[in-house]
């Protein structure tokens, strides 16, 4: 039986995000902050996931192993180093969250049966890597607080109680909804980047944190006049603001996971290939509740 497991690591590190081509401004412009001298630090946590048969021990691999071979090609090395200076091909392409996963996945493809990379620089900025080519998964979280109630316009009190039980009491009810946006793309070989972060963080805000913070959905956005701001609808309708803007960033919006609560989530996929975990029209997005 086919098993998939995941080892956490974690290893602390600086980095500085400077291309010696440009000049100094042009660092600034396009780096911002992250181009100061001489760097900034994380704490990384690392994930590791691994697939095989189940053997008659009741393991895909023996855990201990995989952690000695993490620390050897990887740990060992980056642990309080420059991440710039400490492995070649960091001079060609630089640390960011999407490349350093990237080179983690290549430093362990020799030694173990990869399946994900996933790398945490902080808890709201974290990177996918599988294994094809240049193409990563970036995913930014963050959070804004709203009130809604779920009651459709064209039902009665009672038949929307029914429905919706203490959710359509008729002054609403609040949430601190947490969101997460996941961009897949291309690993740009000089910047190490599949998007401008700075960039899709302004989008987020822009489009939805600025307009959906502190609001009663159902009377602040005109969208949620009409259709029930349950966090499925309100996931697809985050969804479709999103995917123009960041397509014009040059990534692709690939899901949108809220978080209404912790009892209750949802996750909309907005894909185009058949590779793609969930497959569908990039116009059709695929909603998983849970």
């Amino acid at each position: 039986m086919q098993c998939i497991v995941n080892r956490r690591a974690q290893f602390s590190a600086s980095h500085r995000y400077w291309l010696p081509e440009l000049s100094e401004a042009e660092n600034i412009e396009k780096f911002g902050a992250c181009s100061r001298f001489p760097g900034h630090g994380h704490n990384y946590v690392l994930f590791i996931s691994l697939t095989g048969e189940l053997d008659e021990y009741g393991m895909v691999l023996n855990l201990s192993d995989v952690k000695h071979v993490i620390k050897r090609e990887v740990t060992s090395q980056l642990d309080f180093s420059y991440l710039n200076d400490v492995w070649a091909e960091f001079q060609q392409t630089l640390p960011t969250t999407e490349n350093i996963a990237r080179i983690i996945w290549q430093r362990l493809a020799p030694h173990l049966p990869l399946v994900r990379v996933q790398l945490f620089e902080h808890p709201e900025l974290w990177a996918d890597y599988m294994g094809n080519a240049m193409e990563a998964y970036l995913t930014i979280s963050t959070h804004f607080s709203a009130a809604h109630r779920l009651a459709h316009p064209k039902l009665s009190n009672e038949e929307n109680t029914e429905i919706y039980g203490k959710c359509a009491r008729p002054n609403g009810h609040g949430h601190n909804y947490h969101l997460e946006v996941t961009v897949k793309g291309k690993i740009d070989p000089r910047t190490g980047m599949i998007i401008d972060l700075g960039a899709l963080n302004q989008v987020v805000e822009d489009y939805v944190l600025e307009p959906f913070d502190h609001t009663f959905l159902n009377k602040d956005i005109p969208y949620f006049a009409e259709v029930v701001p349950t966090a499925e609808n309100i996931a697809l309708y985050i969804s479709n603001l999103l995917r123009s803007p960041i397509q014009e960033l040059g990534a692709k919006l690939y899901k949108v996971k809220l978080i209404e609560s912790p009892n209750n989530s949802c996750e909309i996929y907005c894909t185009e290939s058949e590779s793609d975990s969930v497959s569908t029209s990039v116009n059709q997005p695929v909603l998983a509740s849970v």
